[in-house]
């Protein structure tokens, strides 16, 4: 097997990753991912892919994230994965679509409109 390349997205973070045959190691940005995500909320969903698809261990990833906040770069590392994951064999999608790991999270940053204050809040009124 040569490596696989992917990409995941979330909000405004990208996950470009090589996935190759390996030992389990995951290097983000050239650290360890338990390094990269301190809390183990974070490093399991970066792990989950691998163990709906008991394959933890056989394969070693490298990604390059950018952009956004550390749990949308989790979630599009994730999702990275899932798609490297489902390109080395087709038989892993039906488990990992099961738990919604295949689906880009179409969900971002309302942007801020004109003569208001954020996005929906509006400025305070005064009726006198």
């Amino acid at each position: 097997m040569d490596v696989v390349n992917t990409i995941g997205r979330r909000k405004k973070s990208v996950a470009r990753i090589y996935l190759s045959e390996g030992k389990g190691n995951v290097t983000v940005n050239g650290k360890d991912y338990k390094e990269y995500f301190p809390t183990v909320a974070l490093q399991y969903r970066v792990k989950q892919a691998f163990a709906l698809t008991e394959t933890d261990g056989k394969y070693d990833v490298k990604a390059n994230l950018s952009g956004g906040g550390v749990t949308g770069q989790a979630e599009a590392l994730r999702l990275a994965m899932s798609r490297a994951l489902v390109e080395v064999n087709a038989e892993n999608k039906p488990s990992l679509k099961a738990e919604g790991l295949m689906t880009r999270d179409p969900r971002m940053v309302e942007r801020k409109k004109p003569g208001q204050k954020k996005a929906r809040k509006k400025f305070q009124f005064s009726k006198r």
